[in-house]
């Protein structure tokens, strides 16, 4: 039994953590309040060393899997896909605010399906705002482009597990592969973004300008955005070489689930498939990966071991025992219960504490809780909807909402936290109660 003295160093430890992580001071990196509090639980003696050894082995396969993916969307950038990605959707926007509303949020799904959330965001901030700054929009006329092309990249990455680190982590602790995630959570996370979408579109309609000045520049030769002159051949050479990166992306995001259903360790194909994009890199644009080594956030790596050795000192503290004695009862009843209650109460611990912790106690929980094997996974499913959608509606909830505020300072866009909750707390509510409802019957109709 642990002292109580231990206990509060464990509990102070993790909060003082938290309110740096969320705060951020002089744009403190969320790696080093993490570690801080990491080494405090150890010292304290709340986390052992045969715990962190069960900790490493527990989130090396995700940690690199999802850097091996970032470091695929850095080799994107070098390729000139962001200015190219802009243009794209600048000429199909034709000139209508509305439409480029929708195409802003079908590519922003898109990203967090072909790589993760955080780096769906990273990708996706810089192309709207080089959109929407060439565009010459006012501020105002922004924000419903930029908040919910985030909301619905983060959100994204409920659809299948490999879209989020977290995600990654806690598949391991449940025993749940790729495919399985896919197949059970893939069509009512999906039709939950739809709603997404048209709920934010029906609280931006009168935001959105209507026209757009690019129509001058499409019917020209030249580019949508920058003005300049621009060869039909070179367009198309162009076109085909960024079509070709994103069908070799694409590829290595099935290769994750082939490996995946196949009992291959899923972060070999990950590093294979950032290798060989590196290589072509390379041998094309003759850009060593040296380059790499500054731009990779490696800082996610320490962030998840240390959020876990935090979480895993609130367990041994005895945090999970009481979350199973209280909720255990009421989530074995039926799998509606078990959705409903464990995506809410994720959605909560995720807005108090960021959803990085929330899922990771939230998934520990659940494996010691003594449920049927299916209740278990729709109870893990319905936790990840809460920490990827629920969390949404404070821009605390999520690390990658935390990115992208911390983009958009350094591009001089404001974006107040009253326009955020303003937003979310009309569109996260209804869509976190339809998803976790339509999963409890989707899961239901599969077995």
């Amino acid at each position: 039994m642990l002292s109580p003295a231990v206990i509060t160093l464990t509990i102070a430890a993790f909060i003082i953590a938290m309110v740096l992580i969320i705060w951020r001071p002089n744009g403190l990196n969320e790696a080093i309040p993490a570690s801080v509090g990491a080494a405090i639980v150890v010292l304290c003696g709340s986390v052992s060393l045969p715990d962190l050894l069960t900790i490493g082995s527990t989130i090396s396969s995700a940690a690199i899997t999802i850097i091996a993916t970032i470091v695929m969307a850095i080799i994107l950038e070098s390729f000139g896909f962001f200015n190219w990605a802009a243009e794209g959707l600048a000429a199909r926007a034709r000139g209508s605010g509305i439409r480029l509303f929708w195409y802003v949020n079908l590519l922003c799904f898109l990203m967090t399906l072909f790589f993760n959330n955080d780096g769906s965001i990273l990708i996706t901030t810089p192309i709207l705002l080089i959109l929407l700054r060439r565009l010459g929009l006012k501020n105002h006329e922004k924000i419903p482009y930029l908040l919910s092309g985030a909301l619905i990249a983060t959100a994204s990455s409920a659809p299948i597990g490999v879209s989020n680190i977290v995600n990654l982590i806690a598949l391991e602790i449940v025993d749940m592969d790729l495919y399985m995630h896919t197949v059970m959570m893939f069509v009512p996370a999906t039709l939950g973004l739809l709603l997404l979408a048209s709920l934010l579109f029906l609280c931006f309609r009168r935001q959105i300008p209507r026209k757009l000045h690019v129509k001058k520049h499409m019917s020209s030769g030249k580019h949508p955005l920058s003005g300049t002159m621009i060869s039909p051949e070179d367009n198309h050479k162009r076109n085909k070489f960024m079509r070709n990166v994103l069908l070799f992306v694409f590829t290595v995001r099935v290769a994750l689930f082939v490996a995946s259903y196949f009992g291959i360790p899923i972060e070999i194909v990950a590093i294979l498939g950032s290798t060989i994009l590196l290589s072509w890199r390379w041998a094309v644009l003759k850009i060593p990966p040296t380059d790499l080594l500054k731009k990779t956030p490696w800082h996610i790596l320490v962030f998840a071991f240390a959020m876990y050795v935090l979480i895993y000192g609130l367990h041994n503290i005895g945090l999970t025992e009481l979350l199973i004695q209280f909720f255990e009862p009421i989530v074995a009843t039926d799998l509606l219960n078990a959705s409903l209650l464990m995506g809410g109460l994720l959605s909560l611990l995720s807005i108090l504490f960021n959803n990085h912790p929330a899922l990771m106690v939230g998934t520990i929980t659940l494996t010691n809780m003594n449920l049927d094997p299916l209740t278990l996974k729709i109870a893990y499913l319905a936790s990840v909807i809460g920490s990827d959608i629920g969390a949404l509606l404070l821009p605390m909830g999520t690390l990658a909402s935390l990115i992208w505020i911390h983009i958009l300072k350094q591009h001089h866009v404001k974006i107040k936290w009253k326009d955020y909750i303003k937003v979310t707390i009309l569109t996260i509510p209804p869509t976190l109660l339809f998803t976790l409802v339509v999963l409890a019957f989707w899961v239901q109709w599969l077995y």
